[in-house]
């Protein structure tokens, strides 16, 4: 089987699990990667070359398109995708919370075949709107670069991502935190290269025992769905890393993760968090960080969606996927 990869890069930081994925998928396939800059507006001309029809296929030749959002699948309307033609079209949508801004080539057409989606609420929707089979692949981690926690920890309570206005202000989170017996850290050095970046994130995990992160409808950004709450990939990563994740969890992470896999506080009173937050650093210990370890290497694992996915598509399944990550045999 010849597998190709479409991955259109879009701008701005937080990119990294995806970049990761895009590396880790290349890797196990042994594909070939057609990476793009995500331009914003595609040409009239793409649009229109959407509604042709699919005159070629290529026997065992097979493509899968990573999409951060919907309307980044229109870049997949290239005469050098269509000639000599896929015998199948994956397309597997990371931001699929907006299904305003799906593109024509999704909406019309032979061009995909099967549409993956992250939001497991969505199914329905999605297949209404492209009209083709859909299932869900969600969010991951790669947990086998996150080695398995082998003592202490000297972070209590890391920052990551955006936060409500309460938590917002680094310094004050810290010297609330110290006067508190906690040791608080903020928010990771930024590369701009999105893979050097996660390292930074990872790094900055293996530290730490508990991770602040607030769903986006108490935490909202011009980049957010304003009425959808959807999880990300500080989840996965925080509990791939072993942390416990605090603050308000979105509605999905009851299908996706395990009970106890995060806490709730306030996302606007800091007074009222801080003696959960030191009632959980104190009873923190190493067995149950590698616990969540174990529960994450089980279950969330970039490679058990790949895994998943090449068992729908009916692509070859690499050996490497026959049996995904799995913490018990690390």
């Amino acid at each position: 089987m010849k597998l190709d990869i479409l991955y259109v890069r879009p701008g701005g930081s937080g990119w990294g699990p995806v970049a990761e994925l895009v590396h880790l998928a290349a890797q196990t396939f042994h594909a070939r990667v057609i990476d793009v800059d995500d331009r914003g507006e595609v040409s009239a001309l793409r649009k229109a070359a959407a509604s042709l029809p699919r005159v070629a296929r290529l026997r065992g030749r097979h493509l899968l398109v990573i999409a951060p959002n919907p309307a980044v699948v229109a870049y997949l309307a290239h005469p050098r995708l269509w000639f000599p033609g896929y015998e199948s079209t994956a397309v597997w949508i990371i931001d699929s919370f907006w299904t305003d801004r799906t593109p024509r080539i999704l909406r019309q057409g032979p061009h995909v075949d099967h549409v993956f989606i992250t939001d497991p609420g969505l199914v329905q929707e999605w297949r209404c709107i492209t009209g083709k089979p859909v299932d869900v692949l969600p969010w991951g981690a790669d947990t086998e670069k996150f080695p398995l926690v082998d003592g202490e920890r000297p972070v209590d309570l890391l920052r990551l991502g955006r936060q409500p206005a309460a938590w917002d202000d680094d310094p004050t989170t810290a010297a609330d935190a110290a006067a508190h017996d906690l040791v608080f850290a903020g928010r990771p050095p930024l590369a701009h290269d999105p893979l050097a970046n996660h390292a930074n994130v990872r790094q900055a995990l293996l530290q730490a025992k508990t991770v602040l992160a607030f769903s986006n409808l108490v935490s909202p950004a011009s980049y957010t769905h304003p009425t959808r709450d959807y999880l990300t990939g500080r989840w996965m990563d925080a509990l791939a890393a072993g942390c416990l994740v605090v603050g308000a969890a979105p509605s999905t992470a009851e299908s996706v993760l395990w009970p106890g896999a995060t806490r709730e506080i306030s996302p606007s009173s800091r007074d009222d968090a801080w003696p959960l937050l030191r009632e959980i650093a104190s009873a923190w210990t190493p067995e149950d960080a590698l616990e969540r370890q174990h529960r994450a290497r089980q279950r969330l694992d970039w490679r058990r969606r790949l895994h998943r996915m090449a068992s729908v598509m009916g692509w070859e399944t690499p050996r490497d996927l026959a049996t995904p990550a799995d913490a018990s045999t690390s």
